[in-house]
């Protein structure tokens, strides 16, 4: 009896580390110091000494049942940029840099081809972030997973100067918020969604003229990454106030979040079109509208509040980096929370 024969293959492992390495590579900034396979990544501080105060931020996340789909169709190339997403979005939520990542995969059998492809969509979401790739771990457990499945989660870090970070304690009434578009779903409320439709080839493979493309393809759509939009707004020289990254929760929970006591958001629902996909869960679901804004992004992944003199140059600034941004709300005296209108 020896390892492999338990269900663990060493060489299968070295074999996953060769392959991602080029893509790894492609994320690498100066300020890394160490290369893939040590037991731990180095990153030099020595850029940031000339911040105030620098501070680090820090977040981690995983793809969630996301991943189901990934499975049944196969398609394992993008559902790495979903778990950077979920962890830089929240660090640059706070106004911080994100700096460095590290990812970490469970499955049940090592495919080295399988493994390299999900580490490459890792990979694609450090360079939208502008992160380092810095290490990872890649643990084979027979008997724990199935052989075709997988689990992902990632870590992150960044960097603000303290008095950068956005902590929304200065929101006023008339503040005005604005909604970036999201890419669809992203990564929250998959279980709604798994028993919203059937999780087969055919349901999902299914071409739908409303959504311009499959199924599927909709609901795999990675989750949009903010870092260079909001790094965009505050190059322009315009503080933001408060920023909400829309995950889990919706807008009725991850809206007042980013709100001091005796604020209150209105959001304006007509401000822009809900994207199809999300018409169509509550169509063929039967889900009321307030658990779908309870529940998903319904298009717009962040919201920002900006004094009224600086909303037009922000939604500039964000178009200038590639994003779409809609003026969806305003800030307004009352009880901490939030009114879809």
């Amino acid at each position: 009896m020896d390892y492999k024969n338990s269900g663990v293959d060493i060489e299968a492992g070295y074999k996953s580390v060769e392959l991602m390495k080029k893509h790894v590579q492609q994320t690498m900034r100066p300020e890394v110091l160490t290369g893939l396979g040590g037991f731990s990544g180095a990153f030099s501080m020595e850029k940031f000494k000339g911040m105030e105060k620098p501070t680090l931020v820090s977040g981690t996340d995983g793809v969630g049942t996301k991943l189901k789909l990934a499975f049944l169709l196969d398609k394992h190339d993008t559902i790495g940029i979903d778990c950077v997403a979920m962890c830089v979005n929240d660090i640059a939520c706070a106004g911080g840099e994100p700096l460095f990542f590290l990812d970490y995969i469970a499955c049940g059998k090592n495919f080295p081809e399988k493994i390299a492809t999900i580490v490459s969509g890792v990979a694609e979401g450090c360079i939208q972030s502008g992160a380092a790739l810095i290490g990872g771990e890649t643990a084979e457990m027979p008997g724990f997973y199935p052989e075709d499945e997988y689990d992902l989660a990632g870590f992150a870090v960044g960097v603000v100067d303290e008095k950068d970070i956005i902590t929304g304690a200065n929101v006023a009434a008339d503040d005005v918020l604005l909604g970036m578009a999201s890419s669809g779903v992203h990564s929250n409320g998959f279980s709604l969604v798994r028993k919203i439709f059937k999780m087969d080839k055919e349901t999902l493979g299914a071409y739908h003229e409303e959504l311009g493309t499959t199924l599927g393809e909709a609901l795999l759509a990675p989750t949009k990454i903010y870092v260079k939009a909001l790094r965009s707004v505050k190059e322009a020289g315009i503080r933001i106030k408060a920023c909400s990254h829309i995950t889990g929760g919706g807008f009725y929970e991850n809206v007042p979040r980013m709100l001091p006591e005796g604020k209150r958001a209105v959001i304006e629902k007509n401000s822009y079109q809900v994207p199809a996909i999300f018409r169509m869960m509550a169509r063929e679901g039967n889900v009321e509208e307030k658990m779908m804004y309870n529940t998903y992004n319904m298009g717009i992944g962040m919201v920002l509040a900006v004094a009224p003199e600086d909303a037009g140059r922000a939604q500039e600034a964000i178009q200038a980096a590639g994003e779409t941004a809609y003026a969806i709300g305003k800030v307004e005296d009352g009880e901490k929370g939030v009114d879809l209108c």
